[in-house]
């Protein structure tokens, strides 16, 4: 158990490094470095290219509009088709030499400006350019100031470096393309489905730790009942594997997460997405493993009760033993087919008991800590989504989460659901972190209630838990006005979990205690135990 306490304080840093990873995909990127002036003031936004051939409806391909030119159609029946025309010379870095006529013009990035390539389409007249990148990004071009403005559509179609030959030889075979660019639905079932998978994870955690707080405390009862000697802790000690979290690991956390992310950041590769695979894998085998175990000795209490010695691993239960290949072949299978379309649930369902097994094994003592935790994450939040911009010119959370330079969908240390009814397609994702930071808090309170036999009402965990909720659901509220950039979600889920608890503990009269003690005044029920067994100094004399 010492080793699956360690573990879980390792997956504790490694899974909230990745804390306020929510996010469903930008389709407005906002640029501060490229200039906004009149005639060139448009968003950055993504095209959907769609070709045909011979009169059919071909492959749909794409790209990136440009600062500026007429803003885009949003509905695919309002778009016109145009025909496409392949540019010669094929850089448009010189006059081109045929008459395009009003229609769009195919032409290879070059090493020309984008204004050059503008003019002369216009001259050969286009009323559109269509451009292919060189490398496997989307670049994001602009007119330079100006004194009039440009009349024509420039979106651009990126294609990868090594394919840009290929790509142009398939597309001489395109007679047309319509250019579209269809916004987002506001709420995307997804989102929906993960708020309740998160809040489902929390509750469930909770309810875990909080029942295994009260079996410890019944079984130190009966011993002391019996008249050992024990030591009266609501977690059960170290022996049984719970780790209490301080006020210096809560403070580390910091240090230690941002260290993390940096190396995500930097070394971000095919590579590493493959360790961080690994490492994935065995915290979901061991986390999917506690809770089948958990769960399955319920019904098979012997095989759960009998105990075997393994080299490496000392005494494991024959329940544990028969229930290990199925994990381990599961989190195989996933690894493998992880690129197919429906492995998010696998990855979902190893990361829920990855994060519930956490929740169980490290515990919050007290409101102070919780705090402590919380708000440096809080700040954490912040700085890596919003101030790192300045920094490293993109936001490293949202890059790592997306697992940018990867051929991945992002990093595995996410829970993730394909937006079903958006064109564009993706995931909305949410970070470990973002359920497991407060769900540690919110763990806190059902402990807290347990232990003084509170009711939902008059207790603690029904409204910090709602509050979780809230909290989560506003951070999908300000993802859908922010047109689907990522938003650091402990900026909201903090302010209102916290608050709340401090509210009602201020209200109560219970604040001190829950802040220092952690647990609820109660009544020492073993010293009645004790006096039975010695009788009093008067009836001895005698």
């Amino acid at each position: 158990k010492g080793e699956m306490a360690a573990s879980a304080v390792l997956a504790l840093l490694l899974a909230s490094a990745l804390a306020g990873a929510a996010a469903g995909g930008d389709i407005v990127h906002q640029d501060d470095q490229a200039p906004k002036i009149p005639g060139c003031n448009n968003d950055f936004v993504l095209v959907k290219v769609q070709s045909w051939v011979g009169g059919n409806e071909g492959d749909e391909f794409v790209g990136v509009g440009a600062r500026f030119g007429p803003k885009i159609v949003s509905k695919e029946k309002q778009a016109t088709r145009e025909p496409l025309t392949l540019a010669d010379p094929i850089h448009a870095c010189a006059p081109v030499l045929q008459l395009v006529s009003g229609g769009v013009l195919l032409v290879e990035r070059g090493k020309c400006k984008f204004t050059k390539k503008a003019k002369l389409a216009e001259a050969a007249g286009a009323s559109g350019i269509l451009i292919i990148n060189s490398g496997t990004s989307f670049t994001r071009w602009s007119a330079r100031r100006t004194k009039r403005s440009l009349t024509y559509t420039y979106p651009q179609f990126s294609c990868p470096k090594m394919q840009a030959k290929l790509c142009v030889r398939f597309l001489q075979l395109i007679l047309g393309v319509q250019l579209y660019s269809p916004d987002r639905p506001v709420v995307d079932t997804a989102e929906v489905f993960l708020w309740l998978m998160a809040v489902g994870t929390v509750l469930c955690a909770s309810y875990w730790s909080a029942w295994s707080a009260r079996e410890a405390v019944t079984e130190q009862e009966k011993l002391l009942k019996d008249g050992h000697e024990v030591s009266l802790t609501v977690e059960g000690g170290g022996s049984s594997g719970i780790v209490d979290i301080n006020v210096i690991s809560a403070m580390m956390f910091v240090v230690v997460a941002s260290c993390f992310l940096i190396m995500l950041y930097k070394l971000m590769s095919a590579w590493f997405i493959d360790l961080l695979v690994v490492i994935f894998c065995i915290g979901g085998v061991e986390g999917l493993q506690t809770c089948l175990v958990a769960i399955l000795s319920r019904w098979f209490t012997s095989a759960a009760g009998s105990f075997v010695k393994v080299p490496f691993f000392g005494a494991i239960s024959y329940l544990t033993m028969a229930v290990s290949p199925f994990c381990v072949v599961f989190a195989v299978l996933w690894a493998i087919y992880r690129q197919f379309p429906y492995a998010w649930i696998a990855q979902d369902i190893l990361g829920i008991a990855l994060i519930v097994t956490v929740i169980q094994i490290v515990r919050v003592p007290n409101l102070k800590v919780g705090s402590v935790l919380l708000s440096c994450a809080f700040l954490y939040d912040i700085f890596w989504v919003f101030v790192s911009k300045s920094l490293f010119h993109e936001s490293v959370m949202i890059a790592v989460a997306r697992g940018d330079n990867t051929d991945e969908d992002g990093v595995p240390m996410l829970l993730k659901i394909p937006r079903m009814f958006d064109p564009w397609g993706g995931y909305s994702i949410i970070g470990f972190g973002d359920i497991l930071l407060p769900g540690l808090v919110v763990a806190f309170a059902m402990r807290y209630d347990w232990a003084g036999k509170k009711s939902l009402r008059c207790g603690y965990f029904l409204w910090s838990a709602s509050a979780y909720g809230t909290g989560l659901l506003i951070t999908y509220v300000a993802l859908n006005l922010m047109d689907g950039h990522g938003q650091p979600a402990l900026l909201y889920i903090v302010p209102f979990t916290l608050g709340t608890l401090m509210s009602l503990g201020w209200k109560r009269g219970e604040l001190r205690n829950l802040w220092f003690k952690g647990e609820p005044e109660r009544v020492c029920t073993h010293q009645g135990y004790l006096q039975m067994a010695k009788p009093p100094p008067a009836a001895a004399a005698h």
